[in-house]
This record gives structure tokens, sequence and C-alpha cells, in this order.
């Protein structure tokens, strides 16, 4: 069976869950409620949890088969590997440090503006009460 991405998110944020909620219905990402994690209670690995950088709770954090991504970056992964994002574009706009930055300095301004946001663009947490239990625990079907 395939590695299945996991997306941890902020299960308080209505703009967080619309977020997740979108990258789960359109790929093979696995949404992790923020408050499990911290509770010791995720689907995580002992490895996947290890893996995760100091602060993992300042933003979300997408775990792959071969890295981890906070932020802005977690952000730009999850729609990369949902097909909304050109994979070779992005490969090569991270060539440039300014591509970085602005991209962590938009996920920041969203981030610090999510209740307005919200009003636009959210969902009623959490993530699994908007897809379907495939898509939930994917670890329990084939896809």
């Amino acid at each position: 069976m395939d590695y299945v991405s996991k997306l941890v998110y902020d299960d308080d944020c209505h703009f967080c869950t619309w977020s997740a909620t979108f990258a789960v219905r359109r790929s093979n990402i696995q949404p992790i409620r923020l408050s499990e994690v911290q509770e010791g209670r995720s689907r995580l690995s002992d490895f996947e949890r290890e893996h995760l950088p100091d602060g993992y709770e300042e933003c979300a954090q997408l775990i792959t088969e071969n890295a981890v991504y906070s932020c802005g970056a977690a952000t730009e992964e999850s729609l990369v590997i949902a097909g909304v994002l050109p994979r070779r574009l992005i490969e090569f706009l991270r060539r440039f440090e300014m591509y970085g930055w602005l991209r962590e300095k938009m996920y920041h301004t969203l981030s610090n503006n999510r209740d307005i946001v919200a009003n636009v663009l959210g969902r009623k947490p959490p993530v699994s009460d908007h897809v379907s239990e495939d898509d939930v625990y994917p670890e329990q079907t084939s896809r």
C-alpha cells in the first residue's frame, strides 16, 4: 500500500477545516486533528510524531513519505499532491528565496486573519464531518 500523507490541522479553526477538507477531497491526504496530536491519541506513528518540528502546533504540518512540511510549505505541498498546483512550477519557484518568504508571508497573513477569512472560506470542524470515512481512514480501505 502506498504511503498516505497526513495533514495536521487546527481542528478549532473553521478556515483550517475548510482548507484540510479541500485537500482531503482531492487527494490521498489523511486529516489529523491537532488536538488529538497534543493529547497523544492521534493516528500518527511514533516515528511521524518524533519528526514533527518544535512548535508544530503553531501552523499546519504535512507529513509525507519523504519530508515534513510546515506552515505555508505544508499548504503548498498539499495543493501539489491534490493536483491544484503543478509540481514542476512549484519546484522551480522553490529555487528562489523570495518565493519561500512570500509563501510564508501569505500563509501567516491568512492564518492571523482566519476568523475573517472563515466567513467566506470556512467549515465547522472537524474535517470528518465533511468527507467520507474512506478519506479519513484510508488505511482501512483500498483506493
